[in-house]
């Protein structure tokens, strides 16, 4: 990677993909402002464009809820009812609790922890029916007692123009009635300005793919956002401990998601980089999805990066800034304060990423391309606001008074002076 006394801006020597969310605005803007300007027949054409059905109604029908829920196969249920029930827990920790501070005697600030008033949750549908980001988006949501959830998903073909029916009996499961069969940047359009029945929303969340992650960046401002959470990405940071088995099936794991997932192993140990190179070309031989995923390992995103040490590894990292990052060294939990960027860490063999997209009661919607260092993974914080409530005696503010007053003179502002002396004034 370079030599150690010279240092070395990793984020410009990583693996990025070359389609990024500039590329993609362009386009993504007409689809936005079809969408504004000519509403549900904007969004029914869109559809037929991109996903190949137009819904005759946005809106899917309760009945519709009600029947995928009837014919869930069992252990998928099960699945997703212990999935809910350990993210419950985790959620229901995270709340925050109001705060109220005394500064002085009479002087008091509080802080209140308030929900949103409506959210709008994106769940992808396009290659895959990702069913667990039903999860990963509701129970946090109505953890922090958001008032009204509503969710959209691709249209699918196959299914008469609904969306993927786990996905319908996920929404039942967690009692979201208000569903939408919208897909892309139009679904993230159809949230921010609010169309037909969907009336518009204070915040978006959840996953998506290039498409539907430029739409939430040019609409942050118009609606609320939670991240950039685009195609998957999953980094491994191993030493010559590492099982190659392990790491090659969890790079394919996330591979299989998206032409454009990244898959990146960083490790000191040219004997793992070769052995994982030879798993890789058994595992994918024996994967359903061989197409999808030597796409994503082949493309400029994806790659072994042989570093000198496990120490500069770490640094490699940190400059990646992984959605899914995964320790494969010797004693992996010692590294875990050192990680400054990523979405989420999975430490050891017995933690794979695939644990953490469905049952380890951490949440998958996580920031992608790089954002992990600016953004965090979805939360309960995510669906809450903070109101700062100021509540002063008058001998609190007199206490005070004086050093408002300088204040505001020093800033050449004199009505905020005025604002405070004329309460003590006769």
């Amino acid at each position: 990677m370079g030599d150690s006394a010279t240092p070395v801006d990793y984020r410009a020597v990583v693996p990025r993909a070359e389609l990024d969310v500039e590329a993609a605005v362009p386009a993504v803007h007409r689809i936005i402002e079809e969408v504004r300007v000519r509403g549900v027949e904007a969004i029914r054409e869109l559809s037929q464009q991109h996903d190949g059905v137009a819904p005759e109604r946005l809106r899917v029908p309760a009945a519709a809820l009600v029947e995928a829920l009837e014919s869930l196969d069992a252990d998928v249920r099960a699945g997703l009812e212990e999935s809910i029930a350990r993210l419950r827990v985790t959620s229901a920790a995270e709340l925050e609790r109001e705060v109220a501070t005394e500064v002085a005697p009479g002087a008091r600030v509080t802080r209140r922890i308030v929900p949103m008033d409506r959210v709008g949750l994106y769940v992808p549908g396009g290659l895959a029916p990702l069913v667990s980001s039903v999860l990963m988006n509701v129970v946090p949501a109505q953890t922090a007692g958001v008032g009204a959830i509503a969710l959209a998903s691709p249209p699918q073909k196959d299914h008469g123009g609904l969306p993927h029916p786990t996905i319908l009996a996920a929404c039942a499961l967690l009692d979201v009635d208000e569903v939408y069969a919208v897909g892309g940047a139009q679904a993230i359009a159809m949230f921010a300005h609010g169309v037909g029945e969907c009336a518009k929303v204070d915040l978006v969340t959840g996953p998506g793919n290039i498409w539907t992650v430029t739409a939430k960046r040019l609409l942050k401002g118009v609606v609320g956002i939670d991240s950039e959470a685009g195609p998957t990405e999953i980094a491994i940071l191993a030493d010559d401990s590492a099982e190659a088995a392990y790491v090659a099936a969890d790079l394919v794991s996330q591979a299989e998601h998206d032409p454009l997932a990244a898959a990146v192993l960083v490790t000191d140990s040219e004997r793992l980089a070769h052995d994982v190179e030879r798993e890789l070309e058994k595992q994918v031989l024996a994967t359903r999805h061989i197409e999808r995923i030597r796409i994503s390992l082949g493309g400029t995103q994806s790659a072994i990066v042989l570093v000198d040490d496990v120490d500069q590894g770490v640094e490699v990292v940190n400059a990646y800034a992984a959605e899914h990052l995964e320790l494969h060294t010797v004693d992996a939990a010692a590294l875990v304060p050192r990680i400054r960027n990523a979405g989420a860490i999975f430490v050891g063999a017995h933690a794979p990423v695939s644990l953490g997209d469905y049952c380890a009661g951490s949440n998958h919607v996580l920031p992608t391309g790089g954002c992990a260092c600016h953004s965090s993974g979805l939360s309960v914080r995510a669906f809450t606001r903070t109101v700062q409530v100021v509540d002063y005696s008058r001998d609190a503010l007199a206490e005070v008074a004086g050093h408002v007053v300088a204040l505001a003179e020093a800033e050449d502002l004199p009505g905020h002076a005025a604002a405070v002396r004329v309460r003590f004034e006769g």
